[in-house]
């Protein structure tokens, strides 16, 4: 799909989506539980419906309706006893995978992991290695379908901080189904480290146990249940309420976006302190954000907990006077583009003047900014990267690939328009 921006956002307040990521967690450990449990989630997307559809296919009945998942729970004896494949449909949902190939391994079930776009090519190790040095027999890495056969085996699992928490988060759902006792190191630092605090945060509202005696050195104990809250409500989603509230900042007039948790355990409810940085006037309530336009100058960003926010701030970045380096943002080449080379190539399409390093960007700000014409990469942030720009060029911008939101964000160029005032249209 084609997009035409003809006027950027004038302004408002829009209610945050749903978060994906809290929904991944809540729908694995509804399904790992003891009973049905309803998950309130008013939105869906591609990501959230590839871990459903997965869990459905190990055994799980869900159904959506009335702004919610009714999920009924794997039947975890008659998994062990199964002898057939189970074929999971991921989609292109690093998530969905990472979280669900130890889940497997766990439960002792061989399984057909299908991928699609760049999913078969993002790296898996160490995981994958840990995976199989503990039991796991895995197909060769880099292709679609990739098969896991064997039992997960209870023992001491050890991983890189710098490569993916997602990883982290795999292991911590499957080892509480060993009979065993089970321990993760984390050697470095662990980037991303909210990531895991939502997954454990999560899995504690599910009743299970886990220790960190020591940092980034979780003891896992085998032989837990988990137990159903019966209703688990997924909370406001601060990585796309980030493109809304950068759009106040480099805007003229002020956005809001309700629905958020300010307590959230979510890593990017950092953007407002970030755009406060900037010089952007943030004003922040119980349960909203509002973010006014403000003189923006250039600030330093370490982006190793917050990388989803990467592609925004740079934006934000490409107006703000003086050069902005961000770092630490290695990461990005790995997801569902290569964000670091798709973000300098998104920015400079609509006038910018930036640079990419080796992990990191380096934006040189401009006043103005021309707008034209630039690509999604079949990237979702990209895609909203580029239509809240708009409020900082000149000119029109046309997207290719806008349907990339589809993703995580369905509905965002509805919101764009009948919430915030901007118009676009399909060439």
């Amino acid at each position: 799909m084609v997009i035409r921006i003809t006027q950027p956002i004038q302004g408002g307040t829009v209610r945050a989506i749903a978060s994906k990521s809290e929904a991944h967690r809540l729908l694995i450990c509804a399904a790992l539980a003891d009973c049905e449990t309803f998950i309130i989630c008013r939105e869906r997307s591609e990501d959230i419906d590839a871990t459903a559809r997965c869990l459905e296919a190990l055994g799980a009945v869900i159904k959506y309706e009335r702004d919610g998942f009714y999920v009924n729970p794997v039947d975890l004896q008659k998994t062990n006893e199964k002898t057939e494949h189970c074929a999971l449909d991921c989609g292109e949902s690093g998530s969905t995978l990472r979280f669900l190939l130890p889940v497997c391994g766990a439960l002792g079930v061989t399984a057909d992991f299908n991928m699609g776009g760049r999913l078969p090519a993002r790296p898996l190790s160490p995981l994958y290695d840990e995976m199989v040095s503990h039991g796991c027999v895995l197909s060769e890495r880099g292709r679609s379908p990739l098969t896991c056969r064997g039992r997960l085996k209870s023992g001491e699992y050890n991983l890189p901080g710098n490569i993916s928490s997602q990883y982290v988060s795999g292991l911590l759902f499957a080892l509480p189904l060993l009979s065993g006792d089970s321990i993760i190191r984390i050697s470095g630092v662990l980037e991303s480290r909210p990531y895991v605090d939502m997954t454990l945060d999560t899995m504690r509202g599910f009743g299970i146990k886990i220790l960190e005696e020591e940092p980034n050195t979780f003891t896992v104990y085998g032989g837990q249940s988990y137990r159903s809250p019966k209703t688990a409500r997924v909370e406001g989603d601060w990585s796309n309420a980030a493109f809304w509230l950068s759009a106040g900042a480099i805007g003229k007039i002020p956005v809001a976006c309700a629905g958020l948790d300010p307590e959230s355990k979510q890593g990017d409810k950092l953007i407002v302190k970030t755009l406060s940085r900037f010089g952007a006037n943030v004003a922040c309530e119980k349960n909203s954000a509002r973010v006014f336009p403000g003189k923006l100058a250039s600030i330093n960003i370490d982006a190793g907990d917050t990388p989803d926010l990467v592609p925004v701030l740079a934006a934000v970045a490409s107006v703000a006077e003086g050069t902005t380096v961000i770092k630490n943002a290695g990461r990005l080449r790995i997801k569902e583009s290569d964000r670091l080379c798709a973000v300098t190539t998104v920015l400079r399409d609509l006038g910018a003047d930036i640079a990419e390093t080796e992990d990191g960007l380096i934006i040189r700000g401009k006043a103005k900014l021309t707008g034209g014409e630039t690509q999604s990469f079949g990237d979702h942030r990209l895609a909203m990267t580029a239509a809240v720009l708009s409020s900082a060029c000149s000119g029109t911008v046309t997207i290719r690939g806008a349907e990339a939101v589809k993703k995580s964000y369905p509905d965002f160029f509805d919101d764009f328009s009948a919430a915030l005032g901007g118009i676009w249209e399909e060439c």
